[in-house]
């Protein structure tokens, strides 16, 4: 039986469905990158593959050539901003949604901490979470999102 994995921006104008059996773990990054775009001291997001997004409402992009050289491509509701979720030219067949997006967000596990290396001094990690000081290598990535290849 499928559950219902749905989500939106704050003000309504851009939703989204996951065609999904369980809801995934996420992860938290902790890059500055990261820090800088939510306003806050991480993020939390999942991969899934880009063909179970179904979005309604149209989301604004916004891309920019990172650090690696590659494009990555934001989606964000064009009325309130909300950073939706995105793709990355290195992985062009998953996007990347952000957790806090989700209507049930607090139902997320995030078992995996990237970038902790630049993580605020004062945010206290779980003693079990797994640590990355930068990158989680993509085996990290296909354990978590439970995907065959990430």
């Amino acid at each position: 039986m499928l559950e219902v994995i749905a989500g939106g921006c704050r003000c309504g104008a851009v939703r989204y469905t996951v065609d999904r059996a369980t809801l995934p773990a996420a992860y938290a990054c902790h890059c500055t990158d990261c820090q800088t775009w939510s306003g806050s001291s991480f993020t939390t997001q999942f991969f899934m593959p880009a063909d179970a997004l179904h979005v309604t409402g149209a989301a604004t992009d916004y891309a920019f050539v990172n650090p690696t050289g590659r494009v990555s491509t934001q989606r964000f509701c064009p009325t309130c901003h909300t950073r939706l979720y995105n793709s990355n030219a290195a992985r062009p067949h998953l996007v990347n949604i952000r957790a806090g997006t989700l209507d049930d967000s607090a139902r997320i596990r995030v078992p995996l901490h990237i970038w902790v290396r630049s993580k605020q001094p004062w945010v206290i990690l779980p003693d079990d979470a797994e640590l990355w000081q930068e990158a989680a290598s993509v085996e990290a990535l296909e354990r978590l999102s439970g995907m065959d290849s990430v």
